[in-house]
């Protein structure tokens, strides 16, 4: 089918509105067609994270009917996949333009299906729609969100029933489901609003009991309540649940950044409501320095990541990546089970290929398990629920600011995540330490590893044509050195490969299969490629190590910034 043919069916359609249809018919008739082709080249595919696109019209664009398709595709499948029992999904949103309009077509959906809706009556943070999955029993659940991308997007995040994003098979044969609707006249919009339960205080209340049932340090709490922290929510979700959960683990000097503090799905105060971006992160620290704070913390708008500022031995502030945060996390939550007699070798952590080796490191330390998986909190999801019953998940985080402390949620998860990482820097402090001096002590104690993600953005249809070249070239011609360092090892995580590329052999990856090709150097500097699965973009993740031995932590940063650069030049990846 053409972009035409496909743009001509939508105006076809009985379900589509006269706005829509005046849109199509416009770009249909317009001089250029590269807006139709942008719209309609494709239909949106579940990725690593589900649906995710720029608002519009179109089948390549978020909008009521490409949700509508999704929906149908899913309740089919789960109609399929439990044909004898009452059905039950529940569904949250946001506070992106749009998102409680799309959480409403899919309740629309899913009641005209006969399917039972646990809605909240309001933004809520993903993790929370994690936890009402289970609170609940239901067997789906949907969040619509497009976490930290520009105010222009919106998404739509699929769940199973262990609040868990979607995995395969179930991600495949939803896809097959979606593709398998020819037309947006078979989705059943007409809402059943017997079917529709509203849920609001009586689930925060739960989960919020959830988080405070895993406090670690709370005798440092109470010696350290007045810590000064600064919160910034982004103009998202994190607002109704992060204060009051820092309230109740005992902080009492919390400020939050009232420019920021209301839901707006325009965020004007940002460009990116991303807090893995300084400036996202600026008023904050302003604020912070104003103030003299301890801690400065920020969400994202659904609240599943969270990024934090410390100061240096110098007072400056510094921001900390992804990896330094979840190493930070892992380092307290192991020494604390440690030092409360609950370590028994039957506990583990988890995290993706592409975060930080010095989780591994710390993990062997304190004789605990360290699994890891393919990029995508739903596969840190699947090893809990392969687990389940017979080992105990003590965390779990990514390198791109997602963490997880207990089980009782499925995703990455913000709010309890902010708990932590504020009960942390009481701790720290209540042993005369900043945060930043526990991360010194980490890096004393295993060795500096310091890790730089370099993406790059190719849209549209050519964009992606670009990427996949750009990953067949990687993987015909692997370089012999990188950073100084003979390459000694190609994974091949596509083809299910690990080769070792000075004896020449092979072994199979106990992996699913991914699009991701890591390269290990002799000296352990490991550089890794990836296509997101939910934006247009190929990231490549490079990360190098070495000891403090003999050196100060500026002197070895540098080198390891020369080492990094060094590469990035190497691969070709310098703008």
């Amino acid at each position: 089918m053409t972009i035409n043919e496909k743009a001509s069916k939508w105006l076809e359609s009985r379900k589509i509105d006269e706005a829509s249809k005046a849109e199509i018919d416009r770009m249909l008739k317009a001089d250029d067609d590269t807006e139709l082709m942008e719209a309609f080249y494709k239909d949106l595919e579940f990725g690593t994270g589900g649906l995710r696109g720029i608002m519009g019209v179109g089948s390549n664009r978020m909008n009521k009917y490409t949700i509508g398709m999704a929906t149908q595709g899913l309740a089919n499948y789960l109609l399929k996949t439990y044909p004898d029992q009452e059905l039950k999904v529940a569904i949250a949103h946001d506070s992106r333009n749009n998102s409680r309009e799309f959480a409403n077509v899919t309740a629309d959906v899913f009641t005209a299906n006969g399917i039972e809706v646990y809605f909240f009556d309001g933004l809520r943070p993903t993790p929370e729609l994690s936890f009402a999955i289970r609170h609940f029993g239901c067997q789906s659940g949907v969040v619509i969100t497009a976490s930290h991308n520009p105010k222009e997007y919106n998404g739509y995040k699929a769940y199973w029933n262990d609040g868990g994003q979607l995995v395969p098979p179930h991600d495949k044969n939803v896809i097959s489901e979606v593709a398998g609707i020819s037309s947006i006249d078979e989705v059943s919009f007409d809402r059943d609003e017997s079917r529709i339960h509203t849920i609001g205080k009586e689930v925060d209340e739960k989960y919020l009991d959830a988080i405070e049932a895993i406090r670690q340090a709370p005798d440092e709490v109470s010696n350290q309540k007045d810590l000064k922290i600064v919160f910034s929510p982004i103009h998202g979700t994190g607002i109704t649940l992060v204060p009051e959960i820092l309230k109740r683990f005992g902080f009492e000097n919390v400020k939050v950044v009232e420019e920021q503090a209301e839901p707006d799905g325009n965020f004007p105060t940002v460009v990116y409501p991303n807090p893995e971006e300084r400036e996202a992160m600026s008023i904050a620290l302003k604020q912070a320095e104003d103030w003299d704070a301890d801690l400065v913390m920020a969400t994202d708008p659904d609240s599943d990541r969270v990024g934090i500022g410390v100061k240096n031995n110098e007072g400056e502030w510094q921001l900390l990546n992804g990896n330094q945060t979840g190493s930070l996390l892992i380092y307290f939550l192991l020494k604390k089970w440690k030092e409360n007699g609950k370590l028994n070798g039957k506990q583990y952590i988890v995290k993706t290929i592409v975060t930080t080796n010095l989780i591994d490191e710390i993990a062997r330390e304190y004789k605990v398990d360290c699994y890891n998986t393919l990029t995508g909190f739903k596969h840190i999801a699947a090893i809990i629920r392969k687990l389940e019953g017979k080992k105990e998940f003590i965390a779990g985080g990514e390198e791109s600011y997602g963490y997880l402390i207990s089980d009782f949620v499925r995703d990455k998860d913000a709010v309890a995540s902010c708990a932590m990482i504020a009960e942390m820097t009481a701790y720290a402090k209540d042993k005369g330490q900043s945060l930043y001096g526990m991360l010194m002590e980490i890096y004393e104690t295993f060795g500096i590893y310091q890790e730089q993600l370099v993406s790059i953005t190719k849209k549209g249809k050519s964009g992606a044509e670009e990427i996949k070249k750009m990953m067949q070239d990687m993987r015909t011609n692997t370089p012999e050195k990188l950073g100084g360092s003979q390459v000694v090892t190609l994974l091949d995580y596509d083809a299910g490969t690990e080769k070792e590329l000075t004896s020449g052999k092979t072994s199979e990856l106990d992996f699913p299969k991914s699009n991701v090709l890591q390269y290990i150097t002799k000296d352990g500097t490991k550089i890794s490629a990836r296509p997101s699965g939910t934006e247009p973009k190929i990231k490549f993740y490079i990360s190098a190590k070495q000891s403090m031995a003999g050196k100060s932590y500026a002197e070895a940063y540098e080198q390891l910034t020369d080492k990094i650069d060094k590469i990035i030049t190497e691969l070709g990846l310098k703008s």
